[in-house]
Formats: C-alpha cells, structure tokens, sequence
C-alpha cells in the first residue's frame, strides 16, 4: 500500500432519510359511498449504517466523497398502503474504525469485527395513516401523522491500525528499510527524518505459509505525547499493536537513551500500551565490525531491560532470526 493512498482521519456529514407521511385517504368505491378512513403509514426513512470489512486496511474510500444521505421513507397510500421504506446507505470501514462526534469529540462507537454494524443515524419514523384514528365518535377523521425527520450530523472518521507488529522508533532509524525487505511492502525510504509520514502495512511472510502483518509508524520526537512533530495522529497506530518493536540504529549515541525516551512518550501517552510484548532490535549494524559488535554487546548486556537482536536491513543480517523471534512473541 502507497503512503498516498493511507488515509486515517476524515471528517464527514451524514443524514438520514425523513418519514413518508401517513395518508388520510377516505375508501371510496362504487355501491360503497362512505367506506371510512383507510389511509395507509409512510414507511421510516433509510439509516446512515457504518459495517466493519475485514478487507479495507484504510479510509481512502472517503477521501474524496464526504456527504453522505439516506432515502426518504415513501409516503402512505389508500387500502392502507404503507409507504417503502428510504433506502439505507451503508458505509464499509476498516476494523479499528471509531466513530466521533465532531462537535463534541466524543467516541460514538467503535467498529472491531467484521460484518458488524451500526447506525450512526437513524430514519425517520413514518407517520399513522388516518385509519389508526378512528374511533366510535370519529367516523372518518381527515387527519393523519407527518412522517418525523431524519438525523444529521457531522462525525470524524479515526483509523487505528490492526497489525501484529508495530515498529517503534525515531525518524530515520531504519523502520521503513526493515518493512521493505521483510516484506513486499514499499514504503518511501530516504536519507532525511520523516520520510515516513503515515503508516505502511505490510504483509511478512514465515514458515509453512504462514504470515503476520508489520506496521511501519512514522518516528516518535520528544515531546509526541503532547502532540508535537506528528504527535497524536500516529501514536494511536500502536495502541493496536501486539508487539512493539523497538528500533535504535547503531551508531545511536546512548542506546538505552533512546529507548528510554521512545518508551517515556508512549507511557505519556497511554499507560496501557506499556503491558505490550517489546522487543529491541540494532538496526544498521552492519557499520559494526565483530569486535565493536562484541563491546557493544557486553554493554547492552548490563543496560538493556528487554531483549534485543543485531539486525541489518541492508545487508540482509539476521532477518530470519528477527522473524522466528517475532513469530514466536506472537504466538506464546
């Protein structure tokens, strides 16, 4: 998946349909002269319904197309007809879609599984037709319901990515070289920070036909927890995440450093992302000959709190040991 075509945040204005007016219809046939009222109801107007697909890993559908409306209810007619229904309108998201109001912020709801739905807003009712009415003092009341009117209202869109592994780290640490060559993933790669400015997905392929999914975040700064660099838009990707893998490239000044500060942030940011399964890997390691390896080794030793692995995404070192660790982690 193209960084182009990754969308995450979209804000839209759906509407319901309104209901179809009862009718006030009088029966009227030949020899019948006064048959009494038989007006049928308006049918409801359509639901605005969000549906969770499994298949949609973004919100690009929405990119371009932001108003939303559902069918008005038809209205009723004689015989006691009842109008049809509006059309519903359904819109398919990815799962990990929540729903917000835009005016207040508040979560609606939250779409995790596939083929569930929820109306983000609600038909009309249609209105009685005259025949609801009569009564032994009312013969043939001229008077029915209107239909009541369909709901409006202006929501954001918020994806939070699904994936197995979520690559953590600073801008430039290697995240996105690491996706490229583990997977068929191709994620835009250059020798300046941010180069990765939304999340990539890509698909690792393992063992016997077996696969997970990794997701390349664009890099955390200090400060990501209020906000700053591209702040709160990307650290809800790692709330979703099973594993954290944690990246700090080799020639990093203070390694532990490092992963300090990156774990300081998500900890601002969400405590509870901290029960995660983490893993540190030593990206561009292939600047290290074996005795620098070997002195750096015995330090990490000592300062380390979780294990760690030297990997080179350029030089292909270590690969499929970063797999067999991961698969692993996944599935203990």
């Amino acid at each position: 998946m193209t960084e182009g075509n990754f969308v995450d945040y979209v804000k839209l204005h759906v509407s319901s349909g309104k209901g179809g007016k009862g009718s006030m219809h009088l029966h009227r046939e030949k020899f019948i002269e006064k048959g009494g009222p038989d007006g049928g109801d308006g049918g409801r107007g359509g639901h605005v319904i969000m549906r969770g697909n499994s298949n949609l890993w973004t919100l690009y559908t929405y990119k371009f197309k932001r108003h939303f409306r559902a069918g008005h209810g038809e209205h009723g007619s004689k015989s006691r007809s009842t109008g049809a229904d509006g059309a519903d309108v359904y819109m398919d998201v990815p799962l990990g879609t929540i729903v917000r109001d835009r005016e207040t912020n508040e979560i609606i709801f939250e779409i995790t599984e596939d083929g569930e739905e929820r109306i983000i807003a609600k038909g009309g009712m249609g209105g009685r037709g005259n025949w609801h009415f009569k009564t032994p003092t009312n013969q043939t009341p001229r008077y029915a319901q209107p239909g009541t009117p369909g709901e409006e209202i202006d929501i954001i869109l918020e994806l939070k990515v699904l994936a197995d592994v979520g690559l953590v780290g600073f801008p430039n640490a290697g995240k996105s070289t690491l996706l490229s060559v583990v997977s068929s993933a191709k994620p835009k790669i250059a020798d300046y920070e941010f180069t990765t400015l939304k999340p990539n997905l890509g698909i690792v392929e393992y063992r016997d036909f077996k696969s997970f999914v990794m997701a390349d975040i664009p890099g955390i700064i200090e400060g990501a927890a209020e906000g700053k660099g591209l702040g709160h838009y990307f650290l809800r990707h790692i709330e979703r995440n099973s594993v954290l893998l944690f990246l700090i490239p080799a020639d990093a000044d203070d390694i532990r450093k490092q992963y300090d500060i990156l774990l300081d942030e998500l900890k601002r940011y969400n405590p509870e992302i901290l029960d995660k399964e983490r893993f540190i890997i030593i990206s561009k390691s292939d600047m290290l000959d074996e005795e620098l390896k070997a002195e750096l080794k015995a330090e990490l030793d000592k300062t380390l709190p979780v294990d760690y692995m030297f990997v080179s995404s350029v030089a292909q070192q270590g690969l499929t040991e970063l797999k067999d660790k991961l698969w692993k982690m996944l599935n203990d």
